[in-house]
């Protein structure tokens, strides 16, 4: 009996099991016709919104924790909301811009303000009130004298052929230089100077880049002054033997011991500034050592050679030059000359200086080219971003791969728009570009960028470590604010420059503020808040409602003391710019290869929002979701989903609606497969 019970039970589970199936699936096959014969209406209008530019498609990622790339945080403090683009027209993701969002490829990410470790506030500048600082000016000349060849030619690395330009270079403590890295043709007004003079210098030179690059990639702090590198020459009676007589101590400097005790003069002010949970790397103590600080500078020269004429070494806090057994060294000339048989780079610097001596002022000018290409991956593009993120970042050569490098700056999903002669789109279009920096034919800095109805935004910039000397990361933002002023008037909507991200809280990202006047987005409102305004707000909270701010200073400048609080902010921001001398400044982004995806899914619905996100944001019903290659309103939907299904996605679409507004939330496509 019981058997028969059990079985009568599951015949009958199975008989309800089908029918709602069957039940299910009529319903499915009816939304599905609906959908079709809507969908022709709600793409008539998406398509009418974006200009006929495309349709957006996105992917919910919802809440993502990860730990943070600017404080260092071992644990998940970095909170944003993610979607991933299927397609993105140029119209929506300008509008997502403005709304706080950031891509990194396909992906596009929001930080939390309230609830991540290091909020992060868009920052812009109108291209045409851009008034450059004098150390910008002072890099926009540095690199013209470089071209004219007025430049000192100890700080000019010799230009590779097509042959060797996309060789990796590699750092060690240890490293070795070739003749030709130190040996240099002298400038037309060498005579003046004493013969020992011009080498010492392109030593100095070396140890500066090393600065530069340590500075880049937060070895050492960037927001104070660090000292002038300098070498001086040994005398003979402190010479000593190295190994065994093998190699001469020739130089030596002590910069290590001078940026040891800068750093420990500014750690009072480093502490004040940091919040407390920003990692404190760049004062600690086992940090602050010349010898550990000697060693980071060897280990960042990167110009390399297997023909060695010197060799450098930390000892003890000092950076010392060596010269082998099988170096002949001339001090009436200060050069050092390779003997070994058929060396052409030694060849080809002793005709060089030959032809200076004789022609005085002869000289080789260089030619900058830059060139803007679509968005595609190149295998020289990717050889230089390699070498940039090993010796620069300090990354693990096996972590910059093809792949990470292709899903980081060369997929996209903007829609192209080409050009019109409306007066609405630039001769180049609309979308992801890649602006080609090459001097003499030799690839030296890329920087990847999108070009937008209303700005262009600049995503990352990666350049080769041998010309470390001539700021190309200040230079290429110069040029892509000029690019900005020159293509208005083909698109006269073109008007702004987008730096990406700002972090009070991360000194290696505040150097974007030195472009002004520039302006910082709400988080709440999205309202644009000059950053002279916001500055003083910033320095005592991460967290700040900047139209709070503009208008409690609105209130404030009515007070006596109103010009005389301006008049010190804007001493203030002067004082910090001019501390930039040697940084050199990279638009650094999140990868999206270290971007943690998984979902962290809050129920309760709309309770679990933050407080200051339990507003009225619209009507989720009016939400476009595709389903099956078609969409249609939310709202005609909602019955073909369970009472528990709907709850759960009710939830998660107040969310998205939060986060992309009202007005992109009716005309994006919200994908549910």
């Amino acid at each position: 009996m019981g058997c028969f019970l059990c079985k009568s039970v599951s015949e009958l589970n199975s008989e309800q099991s089908l029918g709602e199936k069957k039940k299910k699936k009529k319903t499915e096959s009816e939304m599905a016709g609906k959908m079709k014969s809507e969908a022709s209406s709600s793409s008539r209008t998406t398509t009418i919104i974006n200009n006929g530019r495309g349709e957006t498609k996105l992917a919910d990622c919802g809440r993502n924790r990860s730990s943070c790339g600017y404080c260092k945080s071992r644990g998940s403090t970095s909170i944003s909301h993610g979607l991933w683009a299927h397609s993105l027209s140029v119209n929506d993701y300008q509008d997502l811009l403005d709304r706080g969002w950031r891509r990194s490829g396909s992906f596009l990410y929001k930080p939390e303000m309230e609830r991540t470790c290091c909020p992060s506030y868009t920052i812009r500048l109108r291209a045409a009130d851009f008034s450059p600082s004098k150390e910008q000016l002072r890099v926009a000349r540095r690199l013209q004298r470089f071209l004219d060849g007025d430049l000192d030619s100890n700080k000019s690395p010799k230009l590779k052929d097509d042959s060797s330009a996309s060789k990796e270079a590699h750092s060690c403590a240890d490293t070795q230089y070739s003749s030709s890295e130190v040996k240099r043709c002298s400038s037309s007004n060498g005579a003046e100077k004493t013969e020992g003079e011009p080498f010492l210098n392109s030593l100095t030179d070396i140890i500066t880049n090393a600065v530069c690059t340590c500075i880049e990639s937060g070895v050492f702090p960037n927001d104070i002054q660090l000292p002038k590198a300098s070498v001086k020459k040994v005398s003979q009676g402190k010479r000593k033997l190295f190994v065994e007589g093998s190699e001469t101590l020739l130089y030596s400097s002590n910069i290590a011991f001078q940026i040891s005790a800068a750093i420990k003069r500014a750690k009072p002010a480093l502490e004040h500034v940091h919040q407390p949970r920003v990692s404190n790397d760049t004062v600690d103590e086992n940090k602050l050592c010349p010898k550990t600080i000697a060693e980071k500078l060897v280990s960042s020269l990167n110009q390399l050679a297997e023909n060695s004429g010197l060799s450098v070494k930390a000892c003890n806090g000092h950076i010392n030059f060596y010269s082998g057994a099988n170096k002949a060294y001339l001090d009436g000339s200060s050069e050092i000359v390779d003997n070994s048989e058929g060396s052409a780079t030694v060849h080809e610097s002793k005709v060089c200086s030959s032809t200076n001596n004789h022609e005085g002022s002869s000289v080789k000018k260089r030619k900058l080219e830059i060139y803007l290409t679509r968005s595609s991956f190149d295998p020289e593009e990717f050889a230089l971003y390699r070498r940039y993120q090993i010796n620069v970042h300090n990354d693990s050569p096996s972590r910059v791969t093809e792949s990470s490098y292709r899903r980081f700056l060369v997929d996209t999903p903007l829609i192209f728009v080409p050009p019109t002669s409306d007066g609405t789109v630039p001769p180049c279009g609309f979308g992801s570009f890649h602006q080609r920096y090459v001097i003499d034919g030799q690839l030296v800095a890329v920087g990847v960028i999108d070009i937008l109805p209303r700005c262009l935004s600049s995503k990352y910039l990666f350049w080769d470590p041998d010309f470390a000397f001539l700021s190309l990361g200040k230079y290429s933002a110069l040029q892509e604010i000029n690019w900005v002023k020159e293509n208005q008037i083909h698109c006269p909507s073109l008007q702004f420059y987008y730096l990406g991200f700002y972090i009070h809280s991360c000194n290696k990202m505040r150097y974007k503020a030195a472009y002004r006047p520039s302006e910082l987005l709400c988080p709440l409102r999205y309202e644009w808040v000059s950053f002279d305004v916001a500055r003083p707000y910033l320095d005592k909270k991460a967290y700040v409602v900047l139209s709070d701010c503009a208008a409690q200073q609105d209130e404030e400048s009515s007070s006596p003391n109103a010009s005389e609080q301006a008049m010190e902010m804007q001493h203030h921001d002067n004082s910090v710019e001019d501390t930039n001398d040697v940084l050199i400044p990279q638009r650094e982004e999140m990868d999206d290869a270290e971007y943690d995806d998984s979902s962290d899914n809050d129920s309760g619905g709309e309770s679990n929002l933050p407080e200051s996100i339990q507003g009225d944001d619209g009507d989720i019903g009016n939400l476009l979701i595709g389903m099956r290659g078609t969409y249609m309103k939310y709202k005609d939907l909602q019955r073909a989903f369970g009472s528990r299904e709907r709850g759960d996605l009710d939830s998660q679409l107040r969310r998205y609606l939060h986060v992309v507004g009202k007005e992109l939330g009716e005309r994006m496509i919200y994908s549910l497969g």
